[in-house]
Formats: structure tokens, C-alpha cells, sequence
């Protein structure tokens, strides 16, 4: 369904991104773990084109073009085709959260305004806001601004929604409010790309778990053999680090 290759990334003199290769298939909940500074926004901001990529492909359905040199058109395709869910909400602040929903449906995908405002309203129930859709972002809490982002990245049905670190602005107790919408998203059969520290919704929601370092793909499989029997020594460093587990028979 989508496929990235061989993608590279430098700001400056600072090579991001060496070469990172991604595949995710329809239904599939793909999890990218790994420290910070490891890659893993740069990777999902480059496959949604919001930073543009040194080299590398991308095949997306239908669509094949270079990271580097996609046109106009095929960077509003591959956009259309995607949801981005981001860390720190991006909402409009003079907007309620009906109209946040609403203005990309609107504005980017010309929709009636009433068809909009129907679907905008279906995305709100979903994440258990509607009724706080005449709510301005001022007025809801950090958690529910999140779920007025995630009513925003799914109301037009997008083929994938990417999530980069939903919770990490988040107060610890608001946490699980939106882990929990997004795990129902996962059970509905949405397909994902997540990037998170949370590991126990790794654990739970993932079909796949990709661990980045360096900029580089380290080691990717199930939860349970990433969790449970990872193969790469960076990896079990870094879920010591992270799990405060014993250290794994090597």
C-alpha cells in the first residue's frame, strides 16, 4: 500500500535520515520507537512531503514518484490520501472545533459546506466530542484538543493516518484519552503509522514495530518478538533503558 526507500535527510551537516526503508500494508498498525534525535518525525514528515526528503521513493497505491522532486500535483495526491495527526495540535485558535474539522474538508478537499459540517460532526462523535463542537481550542483541555487533531486527520477517510508523538505534549493524567481513541482507530481497521514513546500501546495496538537509531532502521518485527526477543544490541539498550527491565540474555 505504501512503501518508502532508501530515504536520506540532512539539515545542514547533519545527516537525519541514512537510508531508512518503510513498508505498510492496508489495515497495519506500524509503531516507529527509538530515542530522540533517532529520525522517526523526519521520517514521517518527509513521507507527507512537510519536509522534503534528500533522495529516496515513494510508491503509494497508484503513485510512484522521488522523494526529492515530486511535483505540485502528486504531493496533493499522496496528501489527500493522508491524515496528519501532530504533536502539538495545530489547531486554529479563533475556530471552534466544528470548524477545525471543517476548514480542510472545505478549503482543501472543496466540499459543501453542509456535506463538511455532517462529516465534521461523524469525526467529532467519534472521538467522544460532539458535544464540544462549539468549543474553542481556550476552552478544552490539552487531551481534547488532541482528539479535536485526530477528528480533523480521519474526518475526510483518509487511506493512512500518521500520528507523530500524539501524547508527548500531553499532562500524564490526559494521556489515555487519546491512546484510547486511537487504539478504537486501530481496531476499526485504520491504518497507521505512530509515532510514540508510549510503549505500552506499542505493545497492545501494533501490528508491526519498526525501532529507529541514528537514522537508521535498527531492527523491525511483531511487538511481541521486538518486546520480548529483540535480536539488535541497540535495541535491548534502549527497551532496558525505557522498560527498566533486566537485562536480555544475549
Amino acid at each position: 500500500m505504501l512503501k518508502v526507500t532508501n530515504v536520506h535527510k540532512s539539515f545542514g551537516k547533519n545527516e537525519i535520515l541514512k537510508g531508512v526503508d518503510l513498508t505498510v500494508e492496508k489495515g497495519d498498525v506500524v509503531v516507529i520507537l527509538g530515542p530522540s534525535g533517532s529520525g522517526k518525525t523526519t521520517l514521517l514528515r518527509t513521507i507527507d512531503f512537510l519536509e522534503t526528503a534528500d533522495s529516496g521513493e515513494l510508491a503509494f497505491d497508484d503513485i510512484k514518484t522521488p522523494l526529492a522532486h515530486a511535483n505540485k500535483k502528486t504531493i496533493l495526491n499522496v496528501r489527500r490520501k493522508t491524515g496528519f495527526v501532530y504533536q502539538n495540535y495545530n489547531l486554529f485558535a479563533n475556530k471552534t472545533a466544528l470548524e477545525n474539522v471543517m476548514e480542510g474538508l472545505v478549503t482543501a478537499r472543496k466540499i459543501p459546506r453542509d456535506t463538511a459540517r455532517e462529516t465534521a460532526e461523524r469525526a467529532l462523535e467519534k472521538v467522544g466530542l460532539l458535544d464540544r463542537m462549539n468549543y474553542y481550542p481556550s476552552e478544552l483541555s490539552g487531551g481534547q484538543q488532541q482528539r479535536v487533531g485526530i477528528a480533523r486527520a480521519v474526518a475526510p477517510n483518509p487511506d493512512v493516518v500518521l500520528f507523530d508523538e500524539p501524547t508527548s505534549a500531553l499532562d500524564p493524567e490526559l494521556v489515555g484519552e487519546v491512546l484510547n481513541v486511537i487504539k478504537e482507530l486501530a481496531k476499526e481497521g485504520t491504518t497507521m503509522i505512530v509515532v510514540t514513546h508510549e510503549m505500552s500501546f506499542a505493545e497492545e495496538a501494533a501490528s508491526q514495530v519498526v525501532f529507529m537509531d541514528g537514522g537508521i532502521v535498527v531492527e523491525k518485527g511483531s511487538p511481541s518478538q521486538i518486546f520480548n526477543r529483540p535480536k539488535e544490541e541497540r535495541t535491548k539498550k534502549f527497551l532496558q533503558r525505557i522498560l527498566k527491565t533486566p537485562e536480555y540474555v544475549i
